[in-house]
């Protein structure tokens, strides 16, 4: 009896949480195949659940006991660019209705529902203040009102969605109302000096989400002062403003640093701020990363930085005629351009032949064929249609030496350089690069 006694006691101490389940319907329904659900962990992601979406319909069924936290609903690829995210507290079933136009709204979960209707209002209420401001209204009230409303709206959900994990994304989510004779001026700085007001950036569950990263993301890009400013100035006020982030970050778990730091740093580069992509690599993301081994985001900013527009291209050597030749060492052209392709690759065999004939009496474009082969029978005959083009075989083909060194992952792919063997374009198709030769 005793031993039954502990046993009862112990399990009345445990959580516990039913199955619930993530339903409802895409639009447009012919669009999608599957969903697959992941939980967010502060830094991470690990899988949950799979569903097959049939005729638009789909219903995730989430295990027993899964935890609640933010969970991200994957509908296609790449992953890291179209999904949705829902708080699940593990007490109620969510449904949804997601269009490809209007995005997600909830039909149920009173979780994500005042989130989203908080969200909604408050962002059209600061939307007024904007206007107010870039259309240099005179009309006061209108500021006034919106402030007087902004407030009401903040704590009316707060009151809410107490006890909700809702609760906590609005509490870190405080709008800066500006003083009613505040000039545009005021206005932007105000913002800028009182953006962290409210927001707890050590929350495991705000980590545990996109909300903290985005909102991160968003100050260290946007908090920008209103003056026209040179590119570089931008990009000076862009790393003050990540140093700032950091200094909030100081009791923050390595891993979430990680994190946000590649963020931040994919954001940059991808937008060609090569010096802030810089600073946040040699000041953080470096650091970081070798700390917690992971030498895959190491290796893809190595990638990157290597390939990236205005780098010089990696060299590469070949053999003609006995003469050893390399891509540095050639000149005389304007434009070099790279394709790695392969001669048993039907696009490759389709595409070639295009740029041989659309090149080969041009001495201002020199192309420079790189036959990605496991041997060389195929690819010898092949390039004897191709004899204006440089040949260079690399044997191994996706393991060879040159796929790795430009990450090429499939063929036909291009790389346009100028006369100082900088890469300039990376074109999609041969089109592509007859177009932009023509054009440059």
């Amino acid at each position: 009896m005793k031993k039954l006694f502990f046993i009862i006691s112990l399990f009345i101490g445990i959580t516990l949480y039913g199955q619930h389940s993530i339903s409802g319907s895409l639009s447009p329904a012919n669009e999608y195949k599957w969903l697959i659900a992941y939980r967010l962990k502060p830094g991470t992601q690990v899988y949950v659940a799979q569903s097959e979406v049939k005729e638009g319909a789909f219903k995730l069924d989430l295990p027993a006991n899964s935890e609640p936290g933010t969970y991200r609903i994957v509908y296609a690829v790449p992953q890291d660019e179209f999904y949705f995210d829902v708080i699940y507290n593990g007490k109620e079933d969510i449904e949804v209705a997601f269009s490809q136009h209007t995005g997600v709204s909830f039909l149920t979960s009173k979780e994500n529902i005042l989130f989203n209707m908080y969200f909604k209002e408050i962002n059209d209420l600061e939307q007024q203040i904007v206007d107010y401001y870039t259309q240099g209204s005179q009309n006061r009230n209108n500021l006034k009102n919106a402030s007087l409303k902004i407030n009401e709206v903040q704590k009316s959900y707060e009151e809410k969605t107490m006890g909700l994990m809702a609760n906590k994304f609005i509490t870190s989510n405080h709008v800066f109302i500006p003083q009613i004779d505040d000039s545009v001026y005021d206005y932007v700085k105000g913002k800028k000096d009182n953006y962290f007001n409210g927001m707890d950036v050590t929350n495991p569950m705000l980590q545990a989400s996109g909300f903290l990263t985005n909102k991160l993301a968003n100050y260290v890009f946007t908090a920008l002062p209103l003056k026209t400013m040179t590119p570089q100035e931008t990009e000076d006020v862009i790393m003050e403003n990540v140093r700032s982030v950091d200094s909030k970050l100081q009791t923050v778990d390595d891993k979430y640093k990680l994190h946000l730091f590649y963020s931040l740093w994919s954001q940059a580069a991808a937008s060609g701020k090569n010096n802030v992509s810089d600073f946040i690599y040699t000041e953080y993301l470096k650091e970081l990363a070798s700390s917690q081994n992971n030498e895959e985001i190491i290796s893809n900013i190595d990638v990157h930085n290597r390939l990236r527009p205005g780098a010089i291209a990696p060299n590469l050597e070949w053999h003609k005629e006995n003469e050893k030749k390399t891509l540095s060492e050639l000149n005389g052209a304007d434009n070099y351009v790279l394709v790695f392709w392969s001669s048993t690759c039907g696009h490759c065999l389709r595409e070639l032949p295009s740029l041989h004939e659309e090149f080969a009496s041009n001495e201002k474009v020199k192309v420079i064929a790189v036959g990605l082969e496991e041997d060389e029978l195929n690819w010898k005959r092949e390039i004897k249609k191709l004899n204006q083009f440089e040949h260079v075989i690399a044997l191994g083909k996706w393991d060879s030496e040159y796929a790795a060194l430009y990450a090429v992952n499939q063929t036909p792919t291009y790389f346009i350089l100028d006369s100082e063997k900088r890469i300039i374009a990376k074109p999609e198709d041969n089109k592509d690069v007859i177009e932009f030769i023509a054009n440059n």
